[in-house]
């Protein structure tokens, strides 16, 4: 796999556990990952985590996650697994998924 400092493009699957729904997690989400100008989406899931897919490369992925792990101001993140994978180009944006 590529390292932190690699402008080659990559893919994050993201979950986050922990009070991260009701919170503006997924608005804080879309924010911070189209600030790093990372493509994906992110959803809520029926068991209460949040859901994302970013793409671009490592190191802007790696700084989003970093940002992920503290959260908006009302949430508590108790989880962050990341699994990576190779970049897929079908995202144009970073939007919520419904």
């Amino acid at each position: 796999m590529t390292d932190a400092s690699d402008s080659t493009a990559v893919r994050a699957r993201i979950s986050v556990s922990g009070r991260v729904q009701g919170v503006g997690y997924r608005a804080f989400t879309v924010r911070n990952a189209v600030e790093r100008k990372l493509v994906g989406g992110v959803k809520n899931c029926d068991d209460g985590r949040v859901e994302l897919e970013a793409e671009g490369p490592k190191d802007r992925i790696v700084s989003l996650i970093e940002v992920l792990k503290a959260g908006p101001p009302a949430s508590r993140v108790t989880a962050v697994h990341v699994e990576w994978l190779p970049a897929s180009g079908r995202q144009a944006d970073f939007v919520v998924w419904y």
